[in-house]
């Protein structure tokens, strides 16, 4: 079982990195000092633009701060939701993602045919894009386990392969509509784009993207 977390440094959206801020900061002070350094004495700059100078100083300042903060409570949070994820890593998910094919065992799949279709047609295409079996489905399946075969009933080569669902109504060719499949979890990872699920045959999926689990 791994758990990893990467991209801790990711601040809020529309909100500047914590280093980025610091290095505003320093400059903000250095170009601060060099301006007073380098007034005319006979014509120093007014107090009012000093004060808002410093206001603006402190603002840069404040902000840093709190934004290291959500850098640190960001990262808590990941790691605790990690730490709960972690009972899923061996598990199945069922969600929309490439069907990995080992050995030829059965795959589980759920099928989600479009309203009013009484067609329904499972397409299967390797990594090529090139079609490799079409198999006819009741209308009303919304579960089984495909034993992957080419369209000659040959087992099909081990790797991973994109299933969809043709869609018709009488001889009218409904949207397509997509297909989920079972796919056993190796990892779950944090990062900028939340929490991940690392899938055995590579695919990596938004723990959102998960609609069941099973042992």
């Amino acid at each position: 079982m791994e758990i990893t977390q990467t991209g801790t440094g990711t601040s809020a959206r529309g909100v500047p990195s914590g280093s980025n801020l610091s290095s505003d900061f320093d400059t903000f002070l250095k170009m601060l000092t060099t301006q007073m350094k380098n007034q005319d004495p006979l014509n120093p700059i007014d107090s009012a633009d000093y004060a808002v100078q410093l206001a603006t100083f402190s603002g840069v300042e404040q902000q840093t701060r709190t934004n290291q903060l959500l850098e640190t409570m960001q990262a808590q949070f990941g790691l605790l939701g990690m730490a709960q994820m972690s009972g899923w890593v061996g598990h199945e998910a069922r969600a929309e993602m490439p069907m990995q094919v080992a050995a030829g065992a059965p795959v589980s799949l759920a099928p989600n045919p479009a309203r009013g279709a009484d067609r329904v047609v499972l397409v299967v295409t390797d990594a090529d894009g090139t079609v490799v079996n079409r198999v006819d489905l009741a209308p009303d399946t919304t579960e089984l386990d495909w034993t992957p075969v080419d369209v000659e009933g040959a087992p099909l080569p081990d790797g991973t392969y994109d299933v969809s669902l043709e869609n018709y109504q009488g001889e009218t060719r409904l949207e397509p509509s997509p297909v989920e499949v079972y796919g056993r979890i190796l990892e779950v990872r944090g990062g900028t784009e939340g929490l991940m699920l690392m899938m055995a045959g590579g695919a990596e999926i938004p723990v959102s993207a998960v609609t069941a689990l099973r042992e």
